[in-house]
């Protein structure tokens, strides 16, 4: 577990987003995918679609991964590499990406610009390009569930994003 790192009560969601024959499905994952990322992995994984499968993953409304399972391996976004300080799932992350974690005193968080790791590109094959990322990901005004709304409206599954948050009471 990262130092100071919260392991209860994590506040957020994880939604599992698949593109077949030009349609959008999303469905709700259990919290425990807001923990690790290789249960996260795995839970994408077992949903075996022929068409585009990844993960949308708010923590705390703090920052967000995005996971893509593909034959040559996962493709892994953080939007906030700070994260790792405090999350598990962030650290998990910046390991499989071969970074290290910040060496941030936790005290001075507050006073660091996030910065994004990872794959910017992970979901430009389905219209979101890398620099649209980048913008969506610096606007630091946002929280996570707004830039996963504002990527989910980009590549035209508001609505369905906004109907499976609304059954999660988020």
């Amino acid at each position: 577990m990262a130092a100071g790192a919260q392991d209860d009560g994590l506040d957020g969601f994880g939604i599992a987003v698949v593109r077949e024959d030009a349609k959008w499905t999303l469905t709700p994952m259990d919290r425990e995918v807001l923990d690790d990322l290789a249960t996260a992995e795995r839970a994408l994984l077992d949903m075996r679609s022929a068409g585009a499968v990844f993960g949308l993953f708010d923590i705390d409304d703090e920052f967000f991964v995005v996971v893509r399972p593909a034959p040559a391996g996962t493709r892994l976004m953080l939007s906030d590499a700070t994260a790792g300080i405090d999350y598990d799932i962030a650290a998990d992350t910046l390991e499989r990406l071969n970074i290290d974690v910040p060496d941030i005193d936790p005290d001075e968080l507050a006073d660091v610009e996030p910065w994004p790791e990872g794959d910017l590109g992970v979901l430009a094959d389905l219209g979101l390009e890398e620099s649209v990322m980048s913008v969506i990901i610096g606007d630091t005004d946002l929280y996570a569930d707004e830039q996963i709304g504002m990527i989910a409206a980009r590549l035209g599954f508001a609505d369905e994003l906004a109907a499976v948050l609304d059954k999660l009471g988020h």
